[in-house]
Order: C-alpha cells, then structure tokens, then sequence
C-alpha cells in the first residue's frame, strides 16, 4: 500500500475510514392548543397546503412558544443565513423580513403572531425543498420510485412534526442526511480555513452526492465505497455500522439506489467472465479441476441448467478468451458469498453479501471486491432487516433459497471521500477517481 502523507492548513489524505421523507414514525406528542384569538388569526392567515396543514392540527403553532415566537426560529434563521454553505442563496428566503415580522409579534398581538407564524413556515417549506434538490452527480436508480422529487408544502411540514420534538428536528437538519449535515459543517471548516479552491470544490462535490441520501427518520441502509463502511439507519437514529470490502479500482462499486427485496441463504456464486478467462481456465490448464475449486460449469444461463462434464470443454479456447462458459462456486464454507447474499435488482448486478475472507476486514484499504459489498456483519443486517426470517445461522442446507422481506429496505452506494478530523478536513485517497475534474 502507497504511503500517505499529511497536508498542511488542517487537511490531510487518509486511507481508512473515520469511523424521501419518514415512514412508521412514532407521531409527535400534541402541541398545546392556540388560544381562539389565535386560531383564528392562524386560519386567516394560511392558504392553500398550508391551510391543510395547519386545519389538520387544530391551527395549533409550529413556532410559537406561549405568546411569543420561540427559539426555534432563531435557530432556523441561523440555518437560512449560512444557506450559502447549501448551495443556495439566502435572500431567497428573505431572513430579514422574517426578523421584522417575529420583532412585531414580541407586542403579542394575534394577528402578528400569526403572520411570523405562517411566515416562517412558508420560508421552512421552500428551504426544505430546495435543499432536498440533487443535481446529477453520476447516481443510478435502480428502484425509480427512490429517486427526490419535490415535496409537497404539506407533507414537509408533516414530517417535521412527527418526531418528539419538532426543535431537534429543526437543529439536527432533520430533512437532510447526517452525511449531508456533516459535509455542510465540513464545508464551513473548509471557508473558515482558507482552503483552496480544489478543496472547497472536492467537499461541494461530496456535499452534492450526500444530498441523494434521505434523512435518517427513512429506513435505509447508506454504503460509502471511499471509506469502505456501512451505516443503517431508523426513526431518526443510526441503529449500526460496520466494515464493509468494496469494488477496486478497476471494478468499482457504482454510485447506485435500489431496493433490497430478499436475501439467498446459501448462495451460488456465478463467476465473472474474466476471472474464468484470466484465471480458473489457466488452473485447469495447469492440471486443477473445477471440483478442486468447489465449482461446476452450467450449459447456460437459465434458472435450470444442465451441468456439464469439464472434460468436455475447450479450455484453451475459454483461456484465449475465444469461448465463454457459464461457472458457478458452490454453496458451503468456501463460497465466495458466504452464507447469505442480499439481493436489489439493478443492472450492475451488485448486491450485499457475507464472505468467508474474514482478514479483508482488518485491511486499512478494502477496495478489493468486483464491485459487490462485502459484509463484516452480515447476519447482524440481516436480523435488522427481516427480523426473525434470519435468526443467526440458516437452518436449512438446500443451496440458493430465496427469503422474501416482509418490507423492502432502500440501500444507497455512495462515495464520501471527505471528513473531519480533530485538526480540521480530511480527505481519503480518490481510489475511484470521481473527484478529479471533468475536462
């Protein structure tokens, strides 16, 4: 592995890691009740979505705290006037006629009240989309119903109640990814510091490709194939992490969305073309049997092949690359796959799994897969996401069977090549190279 040496001005280059809306939430204990006065100001005052909105919780406020507008509107309006840091612009959202209208609301009059109230709401509506919007930053999905779109003025604001507490909510960036939150602040330490412009457009970039990630009150599952780890998250918390081996440099793993839909316990694994050519062909060429290596070939690729006799086949003709054979490693201690595979349909023909190799974990560099995701806790995931359909070991020994999910779990493969550190920004090795400018 290549030395890696430290950048001055509190950046550094590093090789190992350091270390949609919400559904199922646990509803929002009631606001107290608006005075009449109130309410009533409330209801003139909002229109359209944001009269559903706030006609659905009795005109109860979301900002106000007794008879004043609380500190969670200070907090928002720190949010808005560092918007920059998003990519946005701050006078969009017109900070300063929001502090005029919460100063006259400090008379306590309903009417002003009610107007900062509704307000600020509008303006935490348009933040909230804006910085739900991504830009192209090479992100494939798989699964077309993962994809941001934007968000209904209702439904923003129904999410920011559901949690216990709606100012955690507005302090956290609750709507955004804590990667997302993290590569913000990463981004006001890259400003504070003068970095150059290298840098501050290497951590915009990873702010973009975090801004695909949904908020952590979604159920999800986030791979990050620069640090080479795993996170999962659920109602509002990250519920794990662990290691995870991810595709090199010459078989990357992709920036991909989709959704897990069932696990094969005791899988098959298919082998690429090119490790038959480059390297299982050459084996038998030099006096190994596919039964030595735990395989056997197939006639084709349907879902009953027929196995075919090795001895049969032109292995130098497959070496040369001039012929192509179907081969598959079977299921048990040595398979590639491990005990278990986690399956998202996608064209990559990527997807999670177990793995035998159990010293690739302790690797600083694991970008040493095909592509695939190697799991340093596969079966610690798999009872998270199906519960108790994966209890520890599979009980059965019958090759390739299929375990349907009782509710699909989104996962998203990302590339997070910046950090924090104690001493400032860091920056891990660009192993795939998707941080280099494009010409």
């Amino acid at each position: 592995m290549k030395s890696v040496h430290a950048v001055l001005i509190g950046l550094a280059v590093i090789a190992s890691p350091i270390s949609s809306f919400p559904a199922g939430a646990a509803p929002a204990p009631p606001a107290a009740a608006a005075s009449a006065p109130l309410a009533n100001a409330i209801a003139r005052r909002a229109s359209g979505p944001f009269e559903d909105f706030y006609t659905s919780r009795g005109h109860r406020p979301l900002w106000i705290d007794g008879r004043i507008i609380g500190a969670n509107a200070q907090i928002f309006l720190k949010i808005l006037d560092d918007a920059a840091l998003d990519g946005l612009k701050p006078s969009r959202y017109k900070a300063q006629r929001l502090r005029k209208a919460i100063a006259a609301a400090d008379s306590g009059d309903a009417d002003a009240l009610a107007r900062a109230e509704v307000d600020l709401s509008r303006a935490f509506v348009r933040y909230v989309q804006d910085s739900r919007r991504t830009k192209d930053v090479g992100v494939t999905y798989a699964d077309p119903a993962l994809k941001p779109g934007k968000q209904n003025p209702e439904r923003v604001l129904r999410a920011a109640v559901l949690g216990k507490s709606f100012g955690d909510y507005v302090r956290s960036m609750g709507w955004m990814s804590p990667h997302y939150v993290e590569m913000r602040e990463i981004l006001r330490t890259a400003l504070d510091q003068r970095l150059d412009a290298h840098v501050i457009g290497t951590i915009r970039l990873n702010r973009e490709r975090a801004r695909h990630l949904p908020p952590a009150s979604v159920r999800h599952i986030v791979v990050d194939a620069a640090a080479a780890r795993l996170w999962y998250y659920q109602a509002g918390k990250e519920v794990g992490t662990m290691k995870v081996v991810v595709g090199a440099q010459a078989t990357q793993t992709p920036l991909l969305v989709g959704s897990l839909n069932y696990a094969i316990v005791n899988p098959y694994w298919n082998v690429p073309d090119y490790l038959i050519r480059d390297n299982v062909a050459r084996k038998i060429l030099s006096g190994r049997t596919l039964a030595s290596m735990h395989m056997e070939a197939l006639s084709d690729w349907s879902a009953t092949p027929a196995v075919l006799d090795p001895a049969t086949l032109d292995w130098q003709a497959i070496a040369a690359g001039q012929q192509e054979i179907r081969l598959r490693e079977l299921p048990g201690p040595h398979n590639s796959m491990g005990d278990v595979k986690f399956v998202f349909p996608n064209d990559h023909g990527i997807y999670l799994h177990d793995t035998p190799n159990r010293d690739l974990f302790r690797k600083e560099d694991r970008h040493l897969s095909n592509g695939c995701i190697r799991l340093e806790k596969a079966w610690v995931l798999g009872r998270w996401m199906m519960g108790k359909a994966l209890d520890d070991r599979p009980k059965t020994k019958a090759p390739e069977t299929a375990i349907p999910m009782a509710a699909t779990v989104p996962v998203y493969l990302t590339y997070l090549t910046v950090t924090r550190t104690k001493s400032g920004v860091a920056i891990r090795p660009d192993v795939y190279g998707l941080d280099r400018p494009k010409r």
